[in-house]
């Protein structure tokens, strides 16, 4: 049989989770060739979740150097995937999202004449600064590609008011859903011993203690940093300070305009938690214990409402409006008082926070993979 030669091209952690499900049901598909491209644009957390997935890389442009800018990844990228597209020809090219590498790589594939099939298609805040640089290069992805898998129908409905051509949109769901699912049947195998050992005792003792409340943290927006960033984590402080039976979470990112304001107003707080980056894994064993998840990430707000945990976004606006419509989530933008009002009302309250928690997810239900790959077959 004539198979497809699909290349598929990722490099962040977010990436990575999201398209492990459609390469490994491309590996699984007898119709397709399925070979991997990663920048590593995230190299440490990218490869635990390549090991997680048990993906090999067909290629590894490791273009992660310190103090690198948006200049530097993006010309590293194309540079990089010149040479992997002219050798191995594929027929499409697979991106996703809206990273640097999505919107490189499917550069790199239109300069070479090749298919491009975006995943995660179709999402937007009208703001181009907004997430930034993510807007921008979502929206430059969908003027190259020729298949858009849409994750819900307003997704769909983005691309056509941009006149994406009707066919060319596949709604399909969003794989992170699947990745999702997949992860939490994995972990709730583990003995409890793994995550005593990984969290301490102390932690695990706490997200075990059903008198305290336990508030899952992440923050990285790049719009957010320098004084919004110092005041959610002002915000935090005194949640932390008023609330002693509570216990706030919090992985932080590696970068330094995240680590700094971190561990200037929190780090001495003793029911602040604040831990290393963790792997996809046990992020997902400490999402499904928490109580709520204050956030700015794009990947947690599909991924709560799977788990019943209600959201809290630290953004002003949001690509993935469908969640904040279904009531799973709420946009509570950087300002401390609006951020210590949402959490002390949610939490205080047990019918809105019942509402919260058990919203349909409008992101779908864990088939996403199986419908790109029944679509790239067709």
């Amino acid at each position: 049989m004539n198979q497809k030669r699909v290349l598929s091209i990722f490099g962040t952690r977010p990436e990575a989770i999201k398209m492990a499900p459609v390469v490994r049901a491309l590996a699984a598909h007898p119709g397709f060739d399925s070979r991997i491209c990663v920048t590593a644009q995230h190299r440490g957390m990218l490869d635990q979740v390549l090991g997680l997935f048990e993906i090999k890389p067909d290629y590894d442009l490791n273009i992660m150097s310190p103090g690198q800018d948006l200049f530097d990844v993006t010309s590293r990228v194309l540079l990089g995937l010149r040479a992997v597209i002219r050798k191995e020809s594929p027929d499409i090219v697979l991106v996703q999202g809206d990273t640097t590498t999505c919107f490189a790589g499917a550069l790199a594939a239109f300069y070479e004449g090749v298919a491009v099939a975006h995943v995660e298609a179709g999402l937007r805040t009208g703001n181009l600064r907004a997430p930034f640089p993510e807007e921008v290069n979502r929206t430059l992805v969908s003027r190259i590609a020729e298949l858009h898998f849409a994750p819900t129908d307003r997704s769909r409905r983005n691309l056509l008011a941009e006149n994406i051509p009707q066919p060319q949109i596949i709604v399909t769901g969003n794989t992170v859903i699947d990745a999702l699912l997949w992860m939490r049947e994995r972990v709730g195998a583990y003995p409890r011993s793994v995550w005593k050992t990984l969290f301490g005792e102390t932690l695990f003792t706490r997200i075990h203690d059903n008198g305290r409340r336990r508030v899952l943290i992440t923050g990285h927006r790049r719009e957010n940093f320098g004084q919004g960033f110092k005041d959610l984590c002002q915000a935090i402080r005194e949640l932390a300070m008023n609330h002693a039976d509570w216990d706030f979470i919090y992985p932080v990112h590696l970068n330094p305009n995240v680590r700094q304001p971190v561990n200037d107003i929190l780090l001495r707080l003793p029911n602040v938690h604040l831990i290393e980056p963790l792997d996809y894994a046990p992020f997902v064993w400490l999402m499904n214990e928490c109580d709520l998840i204050l956030t700015d990430s794009g990947g947690v707000q599909e991924e709560a409402p799977s788990l019943g945990k209600p959201v809290l976004v630290m953004r002003e606006v949001t690509e993935r409006p469908e969640a904040v419509e279904a009531g799973t989530v709420r946009l509570v933008g950087t300002d401390k008082t609006t951020i210590i009002a949402a959490v002390e009302d949610l939490l205080g309250d047990p019918s809105l926070y019942e509402r919260m928690s058990r919203t349909h997810n409008p992101y779908g239900n864990g088939h996403a993979a199986e419908r790109i790959v029944q679509e790239l077959a067709r």
